[in-house]
């Protein structure tokens, strides 16, 4: 497969990796890089740029670990532009949450209010899409249920799904951040059928709320949903305060 002629400068620099990186980058957030792309060889990059291989071997791996990019190995492989920012994104959150002790009735109210507001947008923003999605999400949901089978990342994902809804970017990264908090912890409960059946009846519900544009009751449905979960975390916490 012939190497893409890339527009990389010859880079001049004692942190060049650094600004290796950042051409990169540049070129992602201009579109001319897009996930599924694989970058040219380590050698080609190099001659582009005009460093040695082993800043680009350091450009790589900091792209790799801001979530830019993903390497695979073999012949075949090499550095493939991806799009996992957010789940890097939700890591660090998910550190900082632990580092700075942060209570549960803090993130049950951030998170509340967080997706009060997306909720709001849902209902004037979604689409007939949007709503199959949700549909498609709970249905799966309730299959799973009645087949005595957990339906914990259909349940995380409806909430994402509400935040793409949204048609606001923000929304759908912070949302994201939250909710990979809220799936670590509710990873370390254990939750059976019933309390997994019971948020997907409540899923329903909102769901069936926001398509008739009751928004008042969806909030409302919201509310009860959210803090039910805050009341399990928080049995969680006080079992084992350093899960």
């Amino acid at each position: 497969m012939p190497e893409k002629n890339y527009l990389f400068s010859p880079i001049n620099s004692r942190r060049a990796f650094e600004q290796v990186s950042m051409n990169i980058k540049d070129l992602i957030f201009q579109g001319v890089l897009k996930p599924g792309d694989k970058l040219p060889s380590e050698t080609h990059l190099a001659s582009q740029f005009n460093v040695g291989r082993q800043t680009i071997r350091e450009a790589l791996r900091l792209l790799e670990l801001s979530g830019f990019i993903v390497i695979h190995k073999g012949g075949a492989g090499g550095p493939i532009i991806a799009d996992t920012v957010i789940n890097k994104i939700s890591d660090l959150f998910l550190d900082a949450f632990r580092m700075r002790n942060i209570t549960m009735d803090e993130l049950t109210v951030a998170r509340f209010e967080i997706e009060k507001v997306i909720l709001n947008y849902v209902v004037k923003n979604a689409t007939p899409s949007d709503f199959e999605a949700l549909r498609e999400n709970v249905d799966i949901a309730k299959s799973k249920i009645d087949n005595d089978l957990l339906a914990t990342e259909e349940n995380i994902q409806f909430h994402r799904l509400l935040a793409k809804a949204s048609k606001n970017h923000v929304f759908v990264i912070t949302l994201e951040a939250i909710m990979a908090l809220v799936g670590d912890f509710l990873s370390h409960i254990g939750p059976n059928v019933e309390t997994s059946g019971n948020v997907v009846r409540y899923h329903a519900a909102i769901l069936e709320a926001i398509e008739e544009k009751d928004r008042e009751l969806a909030l409302q449905l919201l509310e009860q949903h959210i803090l039910e979960v805050r009341d399990r975390l928080n049995r969680l916490v006080t079992s084992d305060p350093n899960p």
